[in-house]
């Protein structure tokens, strides 16, 4: 369920002395470092090797498009297996990522709509009863010391999220798996027994938190995983991905460019390619007169001729039976 819990702001120093720490267990950048820049190097790879699909409208951009497209997509893959990765330091804890499929039971369903949250803790239901769907979180964290279980959902940003109804579709989600998480747990993974619940969307952008609401910020991970330093070596991990996506883009926009130039070195090329003459945007200025002398109108300018109009055109019109229904291709004649 969701926990009050007297957290402060960002992640203590990993270089603090012992007692001073608030966990038991440690992870520092150098000890996963060659672990970590593995997972940047698959991802950046996996972002590299997109092909993008020809657009009119982006042309020659295309391929920025679809790399920012596959940024947001990897980033919060990486993240998910960073925490996996990371979550080793504390040999209490088990990550589960494979075949979380959870079924939303209807009772709990109708249970969390009904009710408030706080109400229903303890409640327990069995996960094979009467479901509509399913919920597939990125990452469970099964603490064994505690008997305590975590549902994850690792976001790269909520931003995107703002005030629409997506996410309290996904926290309702999210509620309802965990009424069902421990029978679960217990039928599905060799008899892990669990007491308790928690369910937390993780910001990766690590703005304000609010854990009444189950939001978390990234930069209190080391909260949910007993660990120090996670936080740490994530926002490192955060720092040279983006160094590595923002090399990419600029290889590509500086590819876009150089076609760009090379078109404008090539008037005749680019008109070719368009099919249309270019547009001498800074050419020789005509006069208003001159401009409309080149275009001429058309009989058919689109003009309005007022005399069209009839007063008798102002009655009310003899109702017609109007057809609704879904589009439909046009009858052959």
């Amino acid at each position: 369920m969701f926990t009050h819990r007297p957290f402060g702001l960002g992640a203590n120093s990993i270089s603090e002395p012992a007692v001073l720490r608030r966990h038991p267990h440690i992870v520092r950048f150098a000890e996963v470092e060659a672990d970590l820049d593995l997972l940047i190097d698959r991802a950046i790879a996996a972002i590299a090797d997109g092909e993008p699909i020809e657009d009119e409208i982006l042309g020659h951009y295309v391929h920025i498009a679809s790399l920012v497209r596959a940024v947001s997509f990897r980033e919060g893959k990486l993240l998910e297996q960073a925490v996996e990765r990371l979550a080793k330091a504390n040999p209490n804890i088990t990550v589960l990522t494979q075949s979380l499929k959870l079924p939303l039971v209807k009772a709990a369903l109708e249970a969390i709509s009904g009710n408030d949250w706080a109400c229903l803790d303890g409640i327990k239901l069995d996960c094979e009863a009467p479901a509509k769907g399913s919920y597939t979180p990125d990452l469970i964290v099964v603490n064994r010391a505690r008997h305590t279980a975590y549902i994850l959902d690792v976001k790269r940003s909520l931003a995107s999220y703002g005030d629409t109804s997506r996410l309290e579709e996904l926290k309702m989600k999210m509620m309802a798996s965990a009424m069902v998480l421990p029978d679960w747990l217990y039928k599905n993974h060799k008899r892990m027994m669990v007491d308790t619940v928690e369910v937390a969307i993780v910001d990766g952008a690590s703005r304000p938190s609010d854990h009444a609401t189950g939001i978390w910020a990234l930069c209190e991970i080391d909260d949910l995983l007993e660990i120090d330093g996670v936080a740490a070596c994530m926002a490192e991990l955060r720092l040279r991905f983006g160094r590595r996506v923002q090399q990419l883009l600029e290889v590509e926009a500086r590819k876009a460019l150089g076609v760009l130039h090379a078109l404008m070195a090539d008037p005749t090329h680019a008109s070719a390619i368009s099919g249309k003459p270019l547009i001498a945007l800074n050419g020789p200025a005509r006069s208003y007169a001159e401009e409309q002398a080149m275009t001429g109108p058309d009989e058919d300018d689109g003009q309005c001729d007022l005399g069209c109009f009839d007063e008798d055109q102002d009655e009310e019109p003899e109702p017609v039976r109007i057809r609704v229904g879904f589009a439909r291709r046009p009858r052959q004649h």
